[in-house]
């Protein structure tokens, strides 16, 4: 019996260290995630996350092979909070009011202030093409999901038509929440705003 349960302690020890790696490693990717949104990917560090993190330096390479390789796991996890924030907001209200929610949403001043939790395309857009392919990969999927979703608001979902205004809304809100949060105005941040609301508002 005393064997018996030795051998069950024993068996227990690797899988609770395991559990505990895979949370370490997931508040790096989630302070990564925070701190890619915040300052770009040039101006975020292996040594800011690990702190950030509540880490020392020296752990990183226990749970990546490169800054590269959590780059691209920070930024899909940037994808997957911003997906998850705009279907939330769409299965909150009536199918019909869906479309004019999210775009409600991405371009409240709410979502305009939360540079570090809100959509990754708007905060790394820019720099994303002189990234390496993983990044790049896992920014096109996003892209990709968040046109599906906002077609799938359209009454015509299937069809091209819906397609292309999915693009365009898609192209429209991005752009306009990079350029409203660069002016150092907030009136104009707040007309680029509107402006774009009423031109995307359906009639």
């Amino acid at each position: 019996m005393m064997r018996n349960m030795r051998k069950a302690k024993h068996s227990t020890a690797p899988s609770a260290r395991a559990a505990a790696k895979q949370a370490t490693h997931e508040r790096i990717v989630h302070a990564a995630a925070r701190a890619i949104r915040r300052s770009g990917f040039d101006g975020t560090g292996v040594a800011d996350i690990m702190k950030e993190a509540g880490l020392t330096h020296g752990g990183f390479y226990a749970h990546f092979p490169s800054r590269e390789a959590m780059l691209a796991e920070a930024t899909g996890q940037a994808c997957a909070e911003s997906a998850a924030r705009v279907a939330g907001v769409v299965a909150a209200v009536p199918p019909g009011q869906a479309l004019q929610a999210l775009l409600q949403a991405y371009l409240s001043p709410e979502h305009l202030a939360q540079i570090e939790q809100g959509c990754p395309l708007a905060a790394l857009g820019s720099e994303t093409a002189r990234q390496v392919p993983e990044v790049r990969q896992v920014t096109t999927r996003h892209i990709k999901e968040m046109i599906d979703l906002i077609a799938r608001q359209s009454p015509d979902w299937g069809q091209p038509a819906a397609h292309e205004r999915a693009l365009m809304t898609l192209s429209t809100l991005v752009g306009t929440l990079l350029l409203a949060r660069a002016v150092d105005e907030p009136a104009l941040s707040d007309a680029l705003c509107r402006a774009a609301l009423k031109q995307l508002t359906p009639n």
